[in-house]
């Protein structure tokens, strides 16, 4: 079995979450990315945040919202995608940047359209009453 490992930011803004399409894609994604060799948690969120949206997220007020794994989309069966998810403050004015071609602020009702690991968050979010 194969693991995709990435780190992924959670911003929920008024019972809705931040995700974002990449070029050529059918579904959303929670933005964040796969893990460079040696980097932490914390430096692959900080790297993956400023090459696709432009902001610097602050590691200070990062806070580790949980780790969820599914089946990888868009991969061959048996290829797990494990998302270490952290919600935190930043700076700058998102914009889409890199590969990501638009963002949008989904509400639970929007499940449908995110990757099998995403379902899982946003499930996990709902249950929390962050995400309406």
């Amino acid at each position: 079995m194969r693991e995709i490992d990435k780190v992924a930011w959670i911003r929920i803004e008024d019972g809705r979450i931040l995700s974002t399409r990449s070029r050529g894609k059918d579904v959303w994604y929670l933005p964040g990315g796969k893990r460079e060799a040696g980097e932490s948690d914390l430096d692959t969120l900080i790297r993956e945040i400023t090459e696709e949206l432009g902001v610097v997220v602050l590691p200070a007020s990062a806070v580790h919202v949980g780790t969820f794994a599914a089946q990888a989309h868009g991969h061959a069966a048996g290829t797990l995608v494990r998302m270490t998810c952290y919600a935190a403050d930043y700076q700058g004015e998102l914009r889409p940047e890199s590969e990501i071609e638009e963002l949008a602020w989904l509400g639970y009702a929007d499940r449908h359209r995110v990757s099998p690991v995403d379902q899982l968050i946003f499930d996990h979010l709902r249950s929390t009453d962050a995400l309406r």
